[in-house]
């Protein structure tokens, strides 16, 4: 993982900023521009980050806004959030999810400010000046393995280790429980099983650069027991009819998709079956909706078309209502089969179970940011 810190370039990006609240959002801006600019950290909207300050006599978090990309924020995409107020919900028993992004925003000093990230609470809870989360690859990728537990405690014996948990309150419940009689400075980070990673300091540039070393250390630790061979990647393929699935989509979605071919070495790697394409629709639909109607209580069930399609000896097809959507599910798709093939050489790839993962998809906050 190459760190990307330049003295010279933050200092100036620093000058460029103006004072706007200080120095500490224009170093806050600069190290989130810097994880926004490696994919293996975060993808389209991933990760967030925050600082603590002071604002007319208060303490104040700045934390990542909702809907802004990390290679992209500015000072304006950083939500003012009272601390007093997170810590309070910090405390409290239970809290739908729904309340707590209410509450969040209630406590921003500045309502014109995007909504809070809805791990504000738990970047509270770290009682250190800068926070730092991403969703590093090789971290997610020793996690969803067969060993990931046992791996991720080899690989990060000083780390705080959390079972995975949904995301939200709960997370920062959970994390609230564990801690307390913590010694903070005892643990260099926090690695959230099956979800990705903390790393944290009083210092902008020690944080990021603490990040860099641990997801460093975790792609060593692939390279040497997961490495993925491509020599077999440029075996025959066979044609395929990409109009006719864009077809057979289009009237599945109900609206014209478009579609981003991927015949990468990896993606030729990663193709398997599906030798009829139409069946294989008719397969994976009826597949997504038995896994709704098992674990859906009250929900709507989501189109059951698929979003990505691994075609035998061709390829990966991602599949939006835009290409700019189609870019990003490729993107996301990529990403994810280097990890299954790497998790593979570890014992198998192993995620979260169908029902957290039903939870997750139908999560009244992560569909509301589907929508934007």
């Amino acid at each position: 993982m190459k760190n990307l810190w330049n003295d010279e370039v933050q200092l100036r990006h620093s000058h460029e900023s103006g004072n706007l609240i200080g120095d500490d959002l224009k170093l806050r801006v600069y190290t989130s521009n810097l994880f926004g600019r490696s994919d293996e950290l975060v993808l389209h909207g991933g990760g967030n980050t925050s600082v603590k300050t002071v604002i007319n006599g208060e303490e104040i978090l700045l934390v990542k806004g909702s809907g802004w990309d990390l290679v992209s924020i500015k000072a304006e995409g950083f939500a003012p959030v009272k601390m007093k107020t997170l810590l309070e919900m910090a405390e409290l028993k239970s809290l739908r999810d729904s309340d707590m992004v209410a509450g969040q925003k209630a406590a921003m000093i500045d309502k014109t400010a995007p909504n809070p990230s809805v791990e504000a609470i738990l970047h509270a809870l770290i009682p250190y000046k800068f926070v730092d989360h991403t969703h590093a690859d090789a971290v997610v990728t020793i996690s969803n393995s067969a060993c990931g537990i046992e791996n991720i405690k080899e690989v990060f014996p000083n780390f705080l280790i959390v079972p995975y948990v949904m995301p939200g309150f709960i997370l920062a419940r959970t994390i609230y429980e564990m801690t307390q009689g913590l010694d903070w400075n005892r643990i260099d980070g926090i690695i959230l099983h099956n979800h990705g990673i903390f790393t944290f300091d009083n210092d902008a540039k020690k944080s990021y650069e603490k990040m860099i070393k641990a997801v460093t250390h975790a792609e060593e630790f692939l390279e040497k027991n997961a490495k993925v061979e491509f020599s077999f990647a440029h075996a025959k393929t066979k044609e395929f009819d990409v109009k006719k699935l864009q077809q057979l989509l289009s009237k599945e979605k109900g609206y014209e998709v478009f579609i981003k071919e991927n015949r990468s070495d990896l993606a030729k790697i990663y193709a398997s079956k599906d030798e009829n394409i139409e069946e294989a629709i008719e397969n994976y639909k009826n597949e997504y909706e038995n896994y709704f109607k098992k674990f859906a209580k009250n929900e709507i069930c989501l189109n059951s078309a698929p979003n990505f399609i691994v075609v035998k000896n061709y390829g990966i097809l991602a599949c939006g209502k835009s290409e700019q959507e189609a870019n990003i599910i490729n993107d996301i798709v990529e990403h994810t089969m280097m990890a299954v093939l790497r998790a593979d050489k570890l014992g198998g790839y192993k995620s979260i179970s169908l029902k957290d993962s039903f939870e997750m998809e139908y999560w009244e906050l992560e569909q509301a940011k589907l929508k934007k």
